[in-house]
């Protein structure tokens, strides 16, 4: 169950970190408050995975996957560059996400 919980904050980490562009600032009220329930949905879900996980895989994995989704929706969503070398620095985090998941 620690897995679910743990890719289910790590979605939500996704969930904030891009929410935080709409914000634009903490101006926009809605896209503000999204952002700040996502923060703490995502907060939880750790907290949840941290009873049977080892912290320090759970915390990598948790940031991992929140990068290269944020990577992701960055590319597709606000047109940000997706270079060669981009693309093989994600690929790099997604080796490392499952070496630590192979690992644990």
């Amino acid at each position: 169950m620690g897995w679910l919980y743990l890719l289910a904050a790590g979605l939500s980490e996704i969930g904030w970190a891009v929410g935080l562009k709409y914000t634009e600032g903490f101006t926009r009220p809605l896209p503000t408050i999204l952002t700040v329930v996502s923060m703490i949905v995502s907060l939880f879900l750790l907290g949840l995975a941290l009873r049977t996980l080892p912290l320090g895989t759970a915390y990598a994995i948790w940031t991992g996957i929140g990068t290269v989704g944020t990577v992701v929706l960055g590319i597709v969503l606000f047109g940000e560059a997706a270079t060669a070398m981009r693309l093989a620095c994600v690929g790099l985090i997604l080796a490392g996400i499952v070496g630590l998941k192979l690992s644990a």
